[in-house]
């Protein structure tokens, strides 16, 4: 088996996220494992520095460019990324596991004829390709060795470092494409403020309904502009209206591995374990000594966050 190996890059207003540039990493580290290459192909119309994946080991980058591709359509990508594929000989596509990622994986499995695994926190490469994702609401880890030629994973961001950025440049190919299939398409974006994407942030304060009312969040919105982190939210407070569905952490809303996850007034429901237990470090406040937080909590206060928050923010002013 040919090996070869496709990154697809994802953009956003005309800038890589962040999370592209990891499974750039993944996907060159996967090349080296299998003997293998591997190439970047990003979509859009302007779109900023995509030479800088050359730093996590990727050298060639094809943009495929047209003007009316500015914001996502489902259909024409997957038109795009199929043809890209077919004509160049890929068997291996990889792409991060965002929102757009997790639309788009299953659209070009089906024109590769296999099924995708999404969500990997893990590759193998001793017995041929396993890939590792959680199952059970994050309570197990399942391996998955694909045996179909044509394979496509997702993978979780925030798990896979993609180390110290090197000074290399990936030589960027721009060829202009007229994709036919635009039965879908993105015509506007909104943006709620220029706040961080939990998706993407190294560290995420989030509330739950413990804090009784949406005014009340002011205090984690302030703790979270002290540690430069993101405001999340568990489902019940996003139910209530308190705060927008973008800042659910969840289940039902985003899965997140930031470096730090700081719960306060969150009880752990399953469905909000599952979002965030595999953060890097999690700290916990709640006032009941046996909420389900405590238990993947590497530390834990018991108390009120009326009173524990607050001190907190106290306590960091002083240290800033």
């Amino acid at each position: 088996m040919a090996n070869k190996i496709l990154v697809f890059l994802e953009q956003r207003n005309g800038q890589i996220k962040k999370a592209s540039f990891e499974a750039a990493k993944v996907g060159a580290d996967m090349a080296s494992s299998l003997n293998g290459e591997v190439e970047a192909v990003v979509i859009g119309n302007e779109v900023a520095k995509t030479e800088r994946v050359g730093n996590y080991g990727i050298s060639k980058v094809t943009h495929l460019k047209n003007s009316e591709l500015g914001f996502y359509s489902p259909s024409a990508y997957k038109e795009l990324l199929n043809n890209f594929i077919s004509e160049n000989g890929f068997d291996i596509f990889l792409t991060a596991n965002t929102s757009l990622g997790k639309d788009l994986a299953p659209r070009v499995s089906v024109g590769l004829d296999t099924s995708p695994v999404m969500d990997c926190v893990a590759f193998n490469y001793e017995n041929g390709l396993t890939a590792t994702r959680p199952v059970y609401a994050g309570k197990a880890l399942l391996d998955i060795k694909v045996t179909s030629d044509n394979k496509v994973f997702t993978i979780r961001p925030n798990v896979f470092s993609p180390g110290k950025p090197g000074s290399e440049s990936a030589n960027v190919t721009v060829t202009e494409v007229s994709p036919t299939n635009f039965g879908t398409k993105v015509i506007e974006e909104k943006k709620a403020g220029d706040k961080l994407d939990v998706a993407e942030a190294n560290i995420i304060v989030s509330g739950g309904r413990g804090w009784k009312a949406a005014e009340n969040f002011s205090t984690v919105e302030e703790l979270a502009g002290l540690l430069g982190a993101a405001v999340g939210a568990s489902r019940a407070v996003v139910d209530a209206g308190w705060r927008p569905h973008s800042e659910q952490v969840g289940q039902t809303g985003k899965t997140v591995s930031p470096n730090l996850y700081i719960a306060l007034a969150i009880s752990g429901a399953i469905q909000h374990l599952a979002g965030m237990r595999s953060s890097k470090f999690i700290v916990a406040v709640n006032k009941d000594k046996d909420a389900p937080i405590f238990q993947v909590a590497d530390y834990g206060i018991i108390g009120d966050v009326f009173e524990v928050v607050p001190a907190m923010i106290e306590e960091i002013k002083k240290a800033g």
